[in-house]
């Protein structure tokens, strides 16, 4: 009897193969740092824009793309759906700063399967990635307690979508429409839109309401 047809084999778990897409290149070291530590990921591509990130991931099709939510100056969040198009098994899992229940809200119905802030420990980055690769959600738990007490349609009337979100941050900021259509890749007209909304959810419009606004949401300081 062969010897070598009686020897078990012995395979580990899938390899999870990442895509690190984030314009901070310190950002990128710490997360390939972090994730190095767990035999199971291997980093296939690193990119620092939102059109670097769809060729890396059309041409690696990761299992896992840890993605930043603005890079190099460019939302990343109209994209989620052309991701998923190029690598319709690549599971997101979005990685960022930006606390506000709406971003994660738009984030995940775009097709995101998780959303972790970066001030998260070293551990929930392991571990949202591994969840995220085995098909679940998630949602750091801090942000889903606030998600589940402020969606649309509930007792808070004022709730704002992610995109109307970034245009209050930078109306704050003292970007006029056309500085905020460049930055948001959309036209004049639909940032008209959006600050039309903004008002009406808000009730605020002069430069003084809107920055009190965006420092009530933590977006200026």
């Amino acid at each position: 009897m062969d010897a070598r047809s009686s020897t078990p084999s012995r395979q580990g778990p899938p390899e999870v193969t990442v895509v690190l897409a984030d314009d901070h290149l310190v950002v990128r070291a710490g997360m390939r740092l972090l994730l190095a530590q767990d035999p199971a990921f291997r980093i296939v591509a690193e990119s620092a824009t939102v059109p670097d990130t769809l060729e890396a991931v059309r041409r690696t099709r990761p299992r896992v793309l840890v993605l930043d939510l603005t890079m190099a100056g460019q939302s990343s969040l109209p994209m989620i759906p052309a991701l998923l198009t190029a690598s319709p098994d690549t599971r997101i899992l979005v990685l960022t700063m930006q606390e506000d229940p709406a971003f994660a809200r738009e984030a995940l119905r775009t097709g995101a399967a998780g959303y972790l802030l970066k001030e998260a420990a070293a551990e929930e980055l392991r571990a949202a990635a591994h969840q995220v690769a085995d098909g679940a959600t998630y949602v750091q738990p801090v942000l889903g307690a606030r998600l589940a007490v402020d969606m649309p349609g509930s007792a808070d009337q004022d709730s704002l979508t992610a995109r109307e979100v970034e245009v209050l941050s930078l109306l704050a900021l003292g970007h006029t429409n056309q500085e905020i259509a460049q930055r948001l890749y959309v036209s004049v007209r639909t940032v008209e839109t959006h600050r039309a909304r903004i008002r009406d959810k808000l009730g605020k419009d002069t430069r003084a309401e809107l920055i009190a606004a965006a420092r009530e949401r933590g977006l200026v300081t």
